[in-house]
């Protein structure tokens, strides 16, 4: 099995989402552009993904940009981490 700092930030980010969606008995497959929020995902998870999120891309998300919008989707998830990075 892969390290997961050899994973890309998108392939990280959708294991986490699984991880949280698998919790809840939620077994389909979540694609980068599907709407986390009708996936199944609550608010609490979405606070637990940013912090999840925050240690395996070894990033921190500043207060400002925990918004819905940038946590909607895994693809949003990914470019808001790519961003940081670029930063």
């Amino acid at each position: 099995m892969s390290n997961v700092s050899e994973l890309a930030p998108r392939d990280i980010i959708l294991k986490i989402v699984a991880d949280f969606l698998a919790r809840q008995s939620v077994t389909r497959t979540i694609r980068p552009d599907d709407n986390l929020r009708d996936a199944g995902l609550t608010s609490m998870d979405m606070v637990n993904i940013v912090l999840k999120v925050e240690s395996a891309c070894g990033v921190t998300i500043p207060d400002r940009e925990i918004t819905p919008a940038n946590f909607r989707s895994v693809a949003a998830i990914d470019n808001l981490i790519s961003s940081l990075r670029r930063a």
